[in-house]
C-alpha cells in the first residue's frame, strides 16, 4: 500500500469518526492543595467538539485522494 492510499484511508476513518461522535472527552487530574500529609486533587472531564465541516472535509479529501491515485 503506497503512502497516499494510507493517508486517504486514515482521513476517511477520521472523518467518519468525527461525524459519528462529534468530539471526544478526556479526564485531567489537577492538584488543588497540599496541606501537610493531606493532598486534595480534582478530576476534571473536558469535552472537545470537532466541527462538522472538519469531518466532512476529511471525508472529501480522503475520497479525492483515493480516486486520483487509481
Amino acid at each position: 500500500m503506497n503512502p497516499t492510499k494510507l493517508v486517504a484511508v486514515v482521513l476517511l476513518i477520521a472523518g467518519i469518526a468525527a461525524l459519528a461522535y462529534g468530539g471526544f472527552s478526556y479526564t485531567r487530574n489537577t492538584q488543588q492543595a497540599k496541606l501537610g500529609p493531606l493532598e486534595l486533587s480534582v478530576r476534571e472531564t473536558e469535552h472537545i467538539n470537532i466541527p462538522v465541516w472538519a469531518g466532512v472535509s476529511a471525508v472529501i479529501v480522503g475520497v479525492g485522494l483515493l480516486t486520483l491515485r487509481r
